[in-house]
C-alpha cells in the first residue's frame, strides 16, 4: 500500500524516500515554526505595552500603540 511520502518528501518513486530532500524540509519547517513563535512574542511583548487597559475602547494613545503593531517597519 503506497504512503504517498513519497511525493510529499521529494522520494525518487518506487518507496525510496531522498533523506537530503526530507531534511531541507524539516529545515523549512523548523524555521517557519521559529518565526511564527517570535512574531507571537512580539506581538504579546508589544499589546502588554501598548495596551494598558484592556476595555470596551482605546484611547488615543493606545490607538496609535495599536497602529504602530500593524507596521512591519517599527519591528
Amino acid at each position: 500500500m503506497d504512503s504517498g511520502f513519497g511525493s510529499d518528501f521529494g522520494g525518487t518513486g518506487g518507496g525510496k524516500l531522498d533523506p537530503g530532500a526530507i531534511m531541507e524540509q524539516v529545515k523549512v519547517q523548523i524555521a517557519v515554526a521559529n518565526a511564527q513563535e517570535l512574531l507571537q512574542r512580539m506581538t504579546d511583548k508589544c499589546f502588554r505595552k501598548c495596551i494598558g487597559k484592556p476595555g470596551g475602547s482605546l484611547d488615543n494613545s493606545e490607538q496609535i500603540g495599536a497602529a504602530f503593531m500593524g507596521d512591519p517597519r517599527v519591528v
